[in-house]
């Protein structure tokens, strides 16, 4: 598989980290992300809102809005390896011991609840979608860009994020896999800028990163070439 395009902006927020200026650092001088680090203040996102959604939702609906006022974008995709597992576990704890369930986290416990809290926040109707792929989710989500775009859509948002992993779940994940919040905001249009091309013999090793950010990492240290494992194949990037 191979594919290209340019990216023309981007935003990424983290435990601890969250200015363009500490991302650039980091990427220079890369460092582990503090699971206890202060999150960022919200800057776009109505209190009211903010109120309903998860960790993870919260900073992928802030940075989308900020997106959404710095560019025309005709069509947004988000994209989330665990979606609202916060939310998933209080249910499945609630019927577990006879609770009644919260009627907001039943309404907000589908895949794409951040996306359209997206649209409702911006009052903007716009083309979306929402996915999930395993440990490729961010590179699966880049194929579903290149549709939109060859699809004719002249400028694509795509977040890729997910929230707090509850503790419950923490002793059958592997100890490289990230249970911090996150969100990673990239503005996308068709080009040649950065090409992609997979080539098999991935071991499917978690990376105590995930490929968003390690994408983002190489990307601000301005490297040529360099490579991000998936499940299956290795995702082998280079810049034109």
């Amino acid at each position: 598989m191979k594919f290209a395009l340019n990216l023309i902006d981007w935003l990424a927020r983290a435990p601890g980290i969250s200015e363009a200026s500490q991302w650039q650092q980091w990427s220079l001088a890369p460092y582990a992300i503090d699971p206890n680090g202060a999150q960022a203040k919200l800057t776009e996102l109505p209190m009211m809102t903010a109120r309903r959604l998860n960790s993870g939702s919260k900073l992928a609906v802030d940075c989308g809005l900020t997106m959404l006022r710095r560019h025309d974008i005709d069509a947004v995709l988000y994209t989330s390896r665990h979606g609202e597992l916060e939310r998933n576990y209080r249910i499945l704890q609630a019927l577990a011991t006879g609770q009644s369930v919260s009627p907001t986290d039943f309404a907000m416990s589908v895949h794409n609840s951040a996306v359209g809290n997206l649209t409702i926040a911006a009052k903007h109707p716009v083309v979306t979608s929402s996915l999930s792929a395993g440990m490729d989710t961010f590179h699966q989500g880049l194929c579903e860009v290149i549709c939109l775009l060859q699809g004719g859509y002249q400028r694509v948002l795509m977040v890729d994020f997910d929230g707090l992993l509850p503790d419950f779940y923490h002793p059958g994940l592997d100890p490289e896999m990230p249970t911090w919040p996150f969100a990673v905001a990239l503005v996308f249009e068709a080009g040649e800028e950065l090409q992609c091309a997979t080539q098999s013999g991935s071991e499917g090793t978690e990376a105590p990163l995930p490929q968003s950010l390690q994408f983002l990492q190489h990307y601000l240290s301005n490297a040529s070439e360099f490579s991000i494992p998936g499940e299956k194949v290795h995702w082998r990037w280079s810049r034109a």
